[in-house]
């Protein structure tokens, strides 16, 4: 390696080095901070379309057409979540209030059978053991009992406190008011406020910055589009299995599930280990291991496809893109699932089109034809 080439390998390893420092604490500190700004910033660029389409079509000055898709959009997404919290509240507490009931009806009658069962049993054996099971049997019930009805106060009260939460958080409220209010004012003034930024920028700089900003957005849709069809695979799924073992509304049932997969944390095990718990517990065993089957097949599948299709969208191979996710998930939590493998894969990028140099070229994986960036987007 001549020393021009190992001077700008050290420029460019010390360069990326800074960037990583700064973007860990920028995500870790600073968009926790600024994250109402942030999502202002981000509706506003997905209105600026229908923003100046509207605006062309209808003549109305563009301000106008921004202040009332950013109201039609808040209200959308307000009664959307408002609707899921009212249901999700009214299914939290029905479940509940059906534990104590659920306790008396299934697992009482089962336990006092096995313990009369095991009475008839040590009565032939050794009559001297009787006392001491109906003593194990009376503090194991009561045991229960009072396991069951502090649960069920537990979750009650964690609903309700969940409900005075979501209510009277003053910080919470002033953080979506800002970002109410951001909204309006960048989707306003966007090109503005775009130029502005761009002018700050000079030359070569200015370039990396927009190639970057083209790349990343292309590559946010291509992973939406990835979980999509991850989505999509799991709700078939889901659809096949629950439709063979006998469950009423398998479709409806799998696209809630399906949906819920979504979330990184909870996934499908979420509502496929507790409804096989249930099961069980009401005394259909067949019916809880044919659930857990499913939801073994699907999570088997599901860890085998989703590092292949994200890594073959973005262009990372599928190890690299696991172990991203993983690492990225457990910094940054579901911006860090997304984020880091969509860094890798910028730094490929900008590595394969000679912006930084710093292992030979597509080292972290294949470039990707979804990936591709064309000309620059000024926007």
């Amino acid at each position: 390696m001549s020393t021009e080439k190992k001077k700008k390998f050290i420029i460019d390893v010390t360069y990326l080095a800074l960037v990583l420092a700064l973007g860990y604490v920028a995500l870790k500190y600073a968009l926790p901070l600024l994250m109402p700004f942030v999502l202002a910033f981000v509706i506003a660029y997905l209105l600026r379309r229908p923003i100046r389409f509207l605006s062309r079509v209808l003549h109305v000055p563009k301000g106008l057409v921004a202040v009332l898709l950013v109201v039609l959009t808040y209200g959308v997404i307000g009664l959307l979540l408002a609707l899921a919290g009212i249901r999700l509240t009214a299914t939290v507490t029905g479940l509940v209030q059906q534990i104590p009931s659920f306790y008396s009806r299934y697992i009482l009658p089962d336990l006092t059978e096995l313990f009369t069962w095991l009475e008839e049993l040590l009565s032939r054996l050794d009559p001297s053991l009787m006392s001491t099971l109906q003593e194990l049997q009376s503090q194991l019930l009561n045991m229960l009992g009072q396991l069951v009805s502090g649960l069920s106060a537990l979750l009650l009260g964690g609903v309700s406190m969940a409900t005075s939460l979501a209510t009277s958080l003053p910080g919470f409220l002033i953080r979506l008011l800002l970002m109410v209010i951001s909204t309006f004012f960048i989707a306003i003034d966007y090109e503005k406020i775009v130029r502005f930024c761009l002018g700050c920028l000079q030359g070569s700089t200015r370039r990396v910055v927009l190639q970057i900003k083209t790349y990343v957005v292309g590559t946010l849709f291509v992973c939406i589009r990835s979980y999509a069809l991850i989505m999509s695979i799991t709700f078939v799924e889901l659809s096949v299995g629950l439709s063979i073992i006998g469950v009423r509304r398998a479709i409806l049932v799998a696209l809630l599930i399906a949906i819920f997969d979504i979330l990184p944390v909870l996934g499908t095990g979420g509502i496929m280990i507790p409804w096989a718990i249930l099961t069980a517990l009401g005394g259909n065993l067949p019916r809880a291991l044919a659930l857990l089957v499913v939801y073994v097949i699907i999570t088997i599948i599901r860890n085998i496809i989703e590092p292949r299709i994200v890594g073959a969208q973005i262009g990372l191979h599928p190890v690299l893109t696991l172990i991203s996710m993983f690492v990225g998930n457990h910094l940054f939590g579901i911006v860090g699932l997304f984020g880091l493998p969509i860094l890798l894969s910028l730094l490929r990028y900008l590595n394969d089109t000679g912006t930084i140099s710093l292992f030979p070229a597509s080292a972290l994986g294949k470039p990707g034809p979804e990936t591709s960036v064309n000309k620059p987007n000024h926007e």
